[in-house]
């Protein structure tokens, strides 16, 4: 693509300065845990592991871990600023978006704090992150410390997004950049005008010079534009920013601006989609796909599955009673789940709530309403379901790798089947309205589910789906990528061909074209855990009927508004009233 042309009715000039500000770690420590001794200036987090600030912990080391964490760094502050530092009244933090609840220090003690942190938590998870730095807090000519306690509670988890960077104080904040999109999930249709819009404001009593540079990257890291200009922003003004795009590939770009001068940097990104109905990356089974699932479900058919109902008195309230459910599936393994239905006696329409990675069902997850059944399942190695296989995390998606009839997600899908099987068992439970639903690795197995249950599905809602298309994946994700690289590259377990073999089976984007339930599938813009590519790489195999939902600000993390659209959905399908 040529590079595209920003036009802005400013005083344009092809130049750049140096900046000279604060220069923060492009890494920093981080630590899984909760220890509030960690908020000290002088505590050794030596041996604590890198993480980018950039990213959320769940892409680089900690794959759908919910709970506390804590981010440690050290910053030089030179005392040649001291002067500016004083014309403006002090510094400011920036870290960006935290999912979900911080408290930050500075040298030791509180400097701010956003949401609410356990037990009356209040998430803030969409957030930008600004605190000031004043005078007296600083250690000229010394190093600082900046401690932040983490506590996400679903979702990426931590840090992410950006910017990250400590600017003078009132300048950034008073400098604001906002797209203008008219698509409001940021998502261009084949009859779009596309062209990039956004406007940028000085909200200062005074005029502010700078460079303004635009960068468009894809998804895969591919710049397709990089536009440098000067301008001059007049005192209590709002610009207007227009930037045509022209032969763009249907994909996921990521408009990187930044506005500058030597004393500050305001920073913004905003991504956006092209036609992703129209994105190619075709279904690539073995020739003996399908031989290879109806084994799978034979075999599963040749399993007795024994399944145990239990009442759990204490979880029983006057709406509904609740049950832990034991059953045998795929290798006679131990399975269990949460079986929660409604007090009042009748047949019910059910919902299966499958989860994401190495996380756990709950049986509170699964009250859908007075007239809807709830089931929660632990799959293998998940929560109350570890007896007979455990390979913890990571380690779980390379189990049992090597063969593709002993991989843990042929085990995995399978239990998904057996808990439909249960699910058909129970008088109380509609058959003709058995729907799914899940999001990250639930999001893949919803897909697994409705595909090959895919007579017995009604209704089924996949959240920011894993599993899919995994040579992309690995391109335009940093996880799970670098799990598989160790076992390649490191232990040299496996080659690349054999790796993408057996994944090749699992993969949902070739499952996708067996599901025949309507489909209403939810996605963040931003998520750099399962990327949008790899959402929609399943989606469009998919050829029941569809529809889809963008969060243009969402990572690994769908709004809990969605919550309301996905039930309302689930009762339309169903046939169920408000």
């Amino acid at each position: 693509m040529k590079k595209c042309f920003l036009w802005i009715i400013l005083s344009l000039m092809s130049s750049m300065t140096v900046l000279a500000q604060v220069q923060l770690p492009v890494m920093w420590k981080f630590h899984q845990g909760d220890d509030l001794n960690w908020s000290q200036s002088n505590y050794d987090d030596s041996s604590w592991e890198e993480i980018d600030p950039l990213e959320n912990w769940e892409g680089q080391m900690l794959p759908n871990y919910d709970g506390y964490g804590w981010y440690r760094t050290r910053v030089f502050i030179p005392s040649d600023l001291k002067a500016k530092a004083e014309k403006f009244g002090g510094f400011m933090l920036h870290m960006g978006k935290i999912d979900d609840v911080d408290v930050t220090w500075f040298n030791g003690n509180f400097l701010g704090s956003t949401g609410i942190m356990p037990p009356a938590y209040e998430s803030a998870w969409d957030q930008q992150r600004q605190y000031a730095i004043t005078l007296d807090r600083i250690l000229w000519n010394q190093y600082n410390t900046i401690a932040v306690r983490v506590f996400d509670s679903t979702g990426g988890g931590g840090l992410y997004g950006g910017p990250v960077e400590i600017s003078l104080l009132g300048l950034v904040e008073n400098m604001h950049i906002v797209p203008q999109f008219t698509q409001t999930d940021h998502i261009f249709k084949e009859s779009d005008k596309k062209e990039i819009i956004f406007s940028i404001a000085n909200d200062l009593k005074f005029s502010v010079e700078g460079s303004l540079r635009a960068t468009i990257v894809s998804d895969f890291g591919q710049t397709l534009a990089d536009t440098v200009l000067q301008l001059k922003l007049r005192p209590k003004k709002k610009n207007l920013v227009v930037w045509p795009l022209k032969r763009v590939e249907p994909g996921f770009y990521m408009v990187k601006i930044n506005f500058s001068n030597e004393e500050f940097s305001k920073k913004e990104q905003m991504a956006f989609g092209v036609e992703p109905e129209k994105i190619v990356s075709p279904p690539n089974p073995q020739s003996d796909f399908d031989a290879y699932w109806q084994r799978a479900k034979n075999e599963l058919a040749a399993v007795d599955p024994q399944f145990k109902v239990i009442r759990m008195d204490s979880l029983c309230n006057d709406r509904r009673n609740v049950y832990l459910v034991e059953m045998r599936s795929l290798g006679n393994v131990l399975i269990r789940g949460w079986y929660s239905v409604p007090v009042k006696e009748g047949v019910y329409p059910a919902v299966l709530l499958v989860q994401g990675y190495s996380s756990t069902i709950f049986p509170e997850f699964v009250d859908y309403g007075d007239d809807i059944i709830g089931f929660g399942l632990n799959i293998r190695g998940h929560g109350n379901s570890k007896d007979n296989i455990n390979p913890s995390f990571p380690g779980y998606l390379q189990y049992q790798l090597h063969d593709k009839e002993q991989y843990v997600y042929r085990g995995a899908y399978m239990d998904c089947v057996r808990a439909v099987d249960f699910l058909y068992s129970r008088p109380e439970v509609d058959k003709k309205r058995v729907g799914v639903e899940g999001g990250s690795q639930g999001g893949a197995l919803t897909f697994a589910t409705a595909a090959l249950s895919n007579d017995r599905i009604a209704v089924c809602v996949p959240q920011v789906p894993f599993l899919s298309d995994f040579e992309d994946y690995f391109k335009v994700a940093r996880w799970p990528a670098d799990e598989f690289t160790e076992l390649v590259e490191e232990e040299k377990t496996l080659n690349w061909q054999q790796v993408y073999y057996t994944l090749s089976y699992i993969d949902i984007k070739n499952l996708a074209s067996r599901i025949k339930a309507p489909m209403l599938m939810a996605i963040g813009l931003v998520d750099d855990v399962c990327p949008p590519h790899i959402n929609f790489a399943a989606f469009n195999q998919v050829k029941s009927t569809k529809e889809y939902i963008v969060y243009p600000q969402a990572g690994h993390g769908i709004p809990r508004a969605f919550d309301a659209r996905k039930m309302e959905f689930i009762r339309t399908k169903f046939g169920l009233t408000k």
